[in-house]
């Protein structure tokens, strides 16, 4: 055992009587009692422990020191908090001397006590300043002091020992990352400036550092591929632009590899990757050096330093984050890099297959538990790394400013995820493996101001909304690893393929008029003879899969070139709290759209629900916003034959000619939900018109012109199936929240079977975020669209009762639902 001391970031202050006084930039603590005053002078790092009981019994006057036999177990040394400069001292309940001998060993205890909290280490007498910032990191030695088994701490000594390989990938001079190195105590390996990876050198490194001008340099795939086969530690740095970056430490087996870093950062850099394919290049495009030599010298101090850190033993969250340092601001930023469980290069490709093409339990095997709301708090803590503008799968979530606080409407900023696959780390923007067409540079515009909307009752339930409807856009995105057959349709055993006709539901008219909204854009007619990718679905009706095409599926799945015979949309895609919670969710809103879809398109009146008699503070309190902003509201039922309450919630201006009429839906097993999440919608739809003056401005910026005519033609008078029927709905009891079915799964299975259709379910949960998201399909139900083929939309008004025959083709209503 070496020379103690206390540690040396510490200045030790004697009170006689009093106490020892441990100051340091953390703050005070403070040391009772006579066994302290006596041990204090000995821990100056000059003696060793059985110097410092041997004169510590002298200098009580006795064999021992004075002090009781339990004293020294009793003792409790506390570290103040505070700042440099703190006066407050926190005490510490310690031992109180006695008059009564004790033996050497218990002052051992007593010196083990202090080395425990960090106090007392091993040392010399004249430490250096680069020990007292150790010490204040808590990397010091605490010594072996037998039988006691003191905690493991992180050790200086280790950095001494440790060395650093520096590896230059880029502009900036391996020569400046080995000063820095030096700066922070640490030996640099590989001195004659070579910058080649030399495996006989990596066995003598304890980490390689590496310096580059882009995280996304293919060279750094092979360098992160060696280090992780031989289980050693690698830490990029980009040190220039005026943004610098630093981390993560990479290349341990449970770490994130460089594919899982370079997959979130594709994401953000697809105009970039259409170039560099259009140039048949791979990689990022190289830019012009831009660096000052004190920014490139700031971010590799910090990087030696976080090196430094980890060979001395010191761990902290941020060393598994991308730090990016603003050179022009000083701020620094921590973003979450995860490792992707289905990662090829150090995960299971195989994960989403294997879980999409494993039976699911039968509906009543679900739970009841599995569909209780979870808090908004909850969602955001287990989901809320997956936010950063630099790695997140979410840039940003912000509130909407237009209108007031109340609305809460939000909206998750993400970077497009069309055929991402396209140009990630492994398949390199010149050079893609993979079926499909890369993205065109129409769909990386549109990519470009992509966002999720959220709506809730309060600010939490707003942003976790949001943060949701922006993971489940990713998790419904086509990646590569989803389970594929290669068929025609008319190959196909028609009990195991779904007709996308009868999904997409086209009228064969539709097709010689494809129109030009994105929303109701209307497909290529289906040839069963061409080559598709398809995917299994999970009947809960039958109990078996299903196969339907990938690209009526996923988001940007591959197609025959020049065609589109099927197009993925959002009806019916939900997240939830569990697969069969998402499934429920998914259900719901494919009732809610069908529903609507009936109204709207065949123009029909239906009851209200009577706002009045809803004892509900926050729909009142949505009256009065609404009535504050000179609007108008009301709710209808639009129940259809399904029997699951389906309401739409109305809000038009009433003091200009353009009504600026806005519309919002909700589907719930309890009409008081369904009117909640309707009135919820509304408030997200209100921001674009909320500002909107009586001459025709004031309108928010949007590229939907479909929206826009609306707010500026729809009213009341020319849109009559807006307005109630006079009728109030019947049974239609809004006063609070009931329970859900008893086997919410079974119930609408059940339900869907009576009705002669089939409920499909596809798992879209991606094991990188763990969000559960199901994609449901009933084949039959209407999306809220214009699909106008024969079937549902004609006969359900009829067989409701709502109308005496079908309404013609060319009768059906003229405006898409812009929603």
């Amino acid at each position: 055992m070496g020379t103690l001391g206390f540690s040396p970031h510490l200045r030790v202050e004697r009170v006689p009587g009093e106490a020892v006084y441990l100051v340091s930039e953390r703050g005070v603590t403070a040391l009772h009692g006579r066994t302290v005053e006596t041990l204090a002078p000995l821990l100056d790092g000059s003696r060793d422990l059985e110097r410092i009981l041997a004169e510590a019994a002298v200098r009580t006057g006795a064999a021992g020191v004075t002090e009781a036999a339990d004293a020294a177990g009793a003792m409790d040394v506390t570290g103040a908090t505070g700042t440099a400069g703190t006066t407050g001292v926190t005490g510490v309940t310690g031992v109180v001397d006695s008059a009564v001998r004790t033996a050497a060993a218990q002052v051992e205890r007593v010196i083990a006590r202090l080395c425990e909290a960090g106090l007392v280490c091993e040392r010399g007498r004249h430490p250096r300043p680069e020990d007292a910032y150790w010490g204040l990191a808590g990397v010091t030695t605490a010594p072996a002091m037998a039988p006691l088994a003191l905690p493991r701490r992180p050790c200086a000594a280790a950095l001494r020992a440790a060395a650093v390989t520096p590896v230059a990938l880029g502009c900036t001079g391996r020569d400046e990352a080995v000063q820095a190195l030096r700066a922070a105590g640490i030996r640099a390996l590989d001195e004659d400036g070579s910058c080649q990876i030399d495996k006989r050198q990596h066995g003598d490194a304890h980490l390689t550092l590496v310096v580059c001008d882009d995280y996304l340099d293919q060279r750094l795939s092979a360098l992160d591929a060696e280090h992780r086969a031989a289980g050693r530690r690698w830490l990029p740095v980009k040190p220039v632009g005026t943004t610098a970056w630093i981390g993560p430490f990479l290349g341990g087996p449970d770490d994130p590899c460089w594919s899982c870093l370079a997959d979130r950062l594709w994401r953000r850099r697809q105009a970039e990757a259409h170039v560099q394919r259009r140039l048949g290049r791979q990689g990022p495009v190289p830019l012009p050096p831009a660096s000052l030599a004190a920014s490139r010298a700031a971010a590799l101090q910090l990087a030696a330093l976080e090196a430094a850190g980890w060979l001395a033993g010191h761990r902290h969250p941020g060393q598994r984050a991308l730090c990016t340092l603003d050179t022009l601001t000083s701020a620094l930023e921590h973003h979450a890099v995860s490792r992707r469980p289905q990662c090829p290069a150090c995960g299971d490709p195989r994960l989403v297959a294997t879980r999409i093409r494993t039976p699911m339990p039968p509906p009543a095997a679900a739970r009841p538990e599995q569909f209780a709301e979870i808090p908004a708090r909850r969602i955001m803590e287990t989901y809320g790394h997956l936010i950063s503008p630099v790695t997140g799968l979410v840039s940003e979530i912000r509130r909407d400013p237009r209108g007031p606080a109340f609305l809460n409407c939000f909206h998750a900023r993400h970077p497009s995820y069309a055929n991402v696959h396209a140009a990630n780390a492994t398949d390199a923007p010149g050079a893609r493996s993979g079926p499909g067409a890369p993205p065109g540079l129409d769909v990386i515009r549109a990519g470009l101001h992509t966002a999720a909307h959220g709506k809730g009752m309060t600010t939490e339930q707003a942003q976790a909304s949001a943060l949701c409807e922006a993971l489940e856009h990713y998790s419904g995105h086509f990646q590569g690893d989803e389970p594929r057959l290669r068929a025609r349709y008319r190959d196909l055993d028609p009990e195991d393929a779904v007709h996308p006709d009868a999904v997409q539901l086209f009228d064969p008219r539709q097709f010689h008029d494809r129109g030009t909204s994105a929303r109701h854009r209307v497909c290529d007619p289906f040839d069963e003879g061409a080559e598709l990718d398809w995917t299994p679905m999970w009947s809960l009706t039958a109990q078996r899969h299903r196969m339907l095409p990938t690209a009526l599926l996923y988001y940007g799945a591959p197609q025959p070139p020049g065609r589109r015979y099927c197009r993925a949309d959002s009806n019916g895609a939900a997240a939830g709290g569990g697969l069969a919670d998402a499934a429920l969710r998914g259900f719901l809103e494919l009732v809610e759209r069908d529903a609507v879809a009936l109204w709207w398109y065949n123009r029909t009146r239906q009851p209200a629900l009577d706002l009045d008699a809803c004892d509900d503070p926050w729909i009142a309190e949505l009256r009065r916003v609404h009535g504050e902003l000179r609007r108008e509201v009301w709710a209808l039922d639009l129940t259809s034959d399904l029997g699951i309450p389906v309401v739409a919630a109305v809000s038009r201006r009433h003091d200009k000619p353009a009504e600026d009429i806005t519309l919002g839906f909700g589907a719930h097993f309890d009409r008081h939900t369904a009117l909640r999440h309707a009135l919820a919608e509304l408030n997200q739809m209100l921001p674009p018109v909320v500002e909107a003056r009586a001459d025709g401005g004031g309108y928010g910026a949007t590229a939907d012109l479909e929206a826009l005519r609306w707010f500026h033609t729809a009213t009341l008078a020319n849109q009559p199936y807006l307005a109630p029927s006079g009728a109030v709905a019947e049974g239609a009891d809004i006063s609070g929240p009931s329970p859900l079915p008893r086997d919410p799964l079974c119930h609408i299975a059940e339900l869907v079977r009576g009705l002669g259709m089939e409920l499909l379910v596809l798992d879209q949960t991606r094991p990188d975020v763990g969000l559960p998201v199901a994609k449901v399909l009933v084949p039959g139900l209407r999306p809220h669209w214009a699909r106008f083929a024969p079937g549902r939309l004609f006969q359900a008004p009829v067989a409701l009762g709502r109308l005496k025959e079908p309404t013609p083709y060319h009768d059906l209503n003229p405006v898409p639902l812009f929603l």
